[in-house]
């Protein structure tokens, strides 16, 4: 009777669990979930690229007097080119999908069976 009565809480209602006939928490087949363990890998990949171009492209100020150091190759082509390329290639990474290899299903079905 005090389960029925229970409210759930914001946090139970905004999760989508899935469950079983028994209530029993159900997990995704991982060829349902929108990203892949390489994706998370690339993505990654891909933030540290724009934060090392990013710290490429910090440095000391001009303080006092002039400083030529702000006009250097790595703080205005090297460091925006590698955040460039980091963001790039953050979207690529986002889109990609792993192709389901046809080869591995057709040798499933090919595979002789051994008899006992």
């Amino acid at each position: 009777m005090a389960k029925d009565i229970r409210k759930r809480s914001v946090l139970d209602k905004a999760q989508s669990v899935k469950k079983g006939p028994k209530g029993d928490i159900v997990k995704e087949k991982a060829d349902m979930r929108p990203f892949t363990k390489v994706n998370f890998w690339m993505m990654g990949g891909c933030v540290a690229l724009i934060i090392i171009g990013f710290l490429l492209m910090s440095g000391g100020g001009a303080g006092n007097g002039f400083n030529p150091d702000i006009f250097s190759t790595r703080r205005i082509v090297v460091g925006p080119t590698l955040a460039f390329l980091g963001f790039l290639l953050m979207a690529f990474a986002i889109i990609w999908t792993p192709r389901k290899s046809e080869n591995r299903d057709q040798r499933n079905i090919d595979a002789p069976h051994k008899e006992s």
